[in-house]
């Protein structure tokens, strides 16, 4: 069983997830940040893994990843710096990892290659935005599986109930409800969240339903998890991260502000 699906038949509601971008605010930031998000309760780390045309993202997460590049993160860098995190890590306390990301490094470096070493170093599930499912299906999917990483595809408000089912049928781990069509970071009218979320907890999905985009404080977060298992939080973090030099502290008062 995977660490993302025993979680959540352990936690089925407000489960938080929480995006860093890898490399950022300082190239050796990626422990620290990791260890305070995992020490403050977060279920759920997301790491991004920076890019230089992150299609999905905001102005904030995509700074961060300009920054993360000029610092000199890199897919290799990254995959040591988690093999690090993990051995520092105690089992009873290890948050679920996701490597959030795009297709072109990950060519690069060799797909194969890359779900192999990811999975060596405690990595749980990718979230990759720019594959198809056709892609998926015939292509990486085996590799995916073979390797014993959940892959999570994202909906939004637009995609269609039988498009819905197609990527629930896809996905594993969670599906990542993006709650408006926009990248991340932006404001997001919650009204019109709540009853998108609660026509997909009505379609009885095989997945847990995690929101994402434009959750940055409580209100946010419960909203999100009204009929939703969980919310995705990102831009805001990453901001928090940006205006400290105090990784611990910071996070510490970031997350008890979420869940309170």
């Amino acid at each position: 069983m995977s660490k993302l699906i025993s979680l959540f038949q352990r936690k089925n509601k407000n489960v938080l997830n929480v995006y860093c971008t890898a490399g950022f605010p300082t190239l050796d930031s990626t422990i620290p940040v990791m260890e305070a998000l995992q020490n403050n309760g977060v279920d759920i780390i997301e790491l991004g893994m920076p890019y230089s045309d992150p299609l999905a993202d905001g102005q904030v997460i995509q700074e961060s990843s300009a920054a993360a590049l000029q610092n000199g993160m890199t897919i290799a860098v990254l995959l040591q710096q988690l093999q690090l995190f993990r051995e520092k890590s105690t089992s009873a306390n290890q948050a679920a990892i996701i490597l959030m990301g795009y297709m072109n490094p990950i060519l690069q470096y060799g797909f194969e290659k890359f779900c192999a070493d990811a999975a060596k170093v405690g990595v749980d599930g990718l979230i990759l935005p720019d594959l198809p499912e056709y892609e998926f299906e015939t292509e990486f999917q085996p590799i995916i599986k073979r390797y014993g990483l959940d892959f999570i595809f994202l909906i939004t408000p637009e995609t269609s109930n039988e498009r819905i089912l197609l990527l629930d049928s896809l996905s594993s781990g969670f599906l990542y409800a993006v709650s408006s069509s926009a990248t991340t970071g932006n404001e997001t009218n919650f009204a019109a969240v709540e009853k998108y979320i609660e026509r997909l907890a009505s379609m009885n999905l095989q997945n847990p339903i995690m929101v994402g985009f434009g959750i940055k404080d409580h209100a946010t977060f419960t909203a999100a998890c009204k009929f939703g298992n969980g919310a995705i939080i990102g831009s805001a973090y990453i901001k928090a991260l940006a205006a400290t030099k105090d990784i611990e502290t910071t996070t510490a008062a970031f997350i008890k502000d979420i869940i309170q």
